[in-house]
């Protein structure tokens, strides 16, 4: 009887060891999944499209990872950091047009650095406006339907805009909300009748390739200078994922290059994430140097 109960006994704890690996391998199999898993988070501008896009690519095509993209506001963007429902987003820019938001967490993300100089923000109207200047604007507002064509009520262009309206005293106008695939139909319908409109506009676009266009000088200084376009990741983001935050400190590129990408995002049928492997075929050295 007594050996009887010694078998079961083992049997048992046979059993156990068996479902414990089971479990253990299971459970250590998820953390390796979990550690392959990146969030990333966008505002859909056309600019930020591509670069998350080409990102993304990056880290699925070339170090197998799964990447999750989230369009989201500007402020919910930088506040996913803050709370650890992102890893990481390639479209802080800096320092004018996202200052407030950078001054509200900075202290709360890390900042890699510029992923691409050279942009600019401002108002844009097409070359054959007569105007040069936003001091010009209120002697030309029925010429311009009283409006400024804007894009997402939450980005830090519309509020510079708004600051535009107040310092220069465009009481005459109105600034539109709107996204950036509105602003572009509003703005290629005006040129097609070849009507004067004002669109907030920043570099690098597509636009600039397809029609003919000019900023308006702003003496004031409000859209501020050149700026440059960060990428930021959560806190803790190097201890957890130091071969993905790596490469994020890495990651550089051309307006030309973002420009390249826009371009091809805006063909018919285009899917953004195919143009971004598209993009990272034909550019291997430079994503070599990414990932060295």
């Amino acid at each position: 009887m007594k050996k009887t109960k010694s078998i079961v006994l083992i049997g048992l704890g046979l059993v156990l060891i068996l479902v414990a690996g089971i479990y253990l391998h299971n459970h250590q199999a998820a953390i390796q999944e979990d550690d392959k898993k990146v969030t990333l988070t966008y505002v859909e501008w056309a600019s930020e499209i591509a670069s998350t896009n080409v990102v993304r690519a990056v880290l699925q095509e070339r170090m197998g990872y799964d990447v999750d993209i989230v369009p989201v506001s500007a402020s919910a963007m930088w506040q996913s950091l803050t709370t650890g429902d992102s890893d990481g987003m390639v479209g802080a820019w800096l320092p004018t047009t996202h200052e407030e938001y950078y001054n509200q967490v900075g202290g709360d993300v890390d900042d890699l650095g510029p992923n691409l100089d050279g942009t600019k923000i401002g108002l844009v109207v097409p070359e054959y406006v007569e105007i040069d200047s936003i001091e010009e604007l209120n002697d030309d507002a029925d010429n311009f339907q009283s409006r400024i064509v804007g894009i997402d009520p939450g980005a830090g262009i519309m509020s510079a805009t708004e600051d535009v309206i107040e310092q220069y005293e465009l009481e005459g106008f109105a600034l539109v909300e709107g996204t950036g695939a509105t602003m572009t139909a509003t703005l290629a319908d005006a040129i097609r009748n070849e009507e004067w409109v004002a669109v907030t506009g920043w570099t690098p676009h597509w636009k600039f390739a397809e029609w003919d266009l000019k900023y308006l000088d702003d003496p004031e200084g409000i859209y501020g200078g050149d700026e440059q376009i960060h990428t930021i990741t959560r806190r803790g983001l190097r201890e957890d994922m130091r071969e993905v935050y790596d490469f994020l400190e890495m990651f550089y590129w051309s307006p030309e290059d973002m420009e390249t990408v826009m371009s091809w995002n805006e063909e018919e049928g285009a899917d953004p994430y195919e143009s971004a492997k598209r993009w990272i075929e034909e550019n291997k050295e430079k994503v070599d140097e990414w990932l060295e």
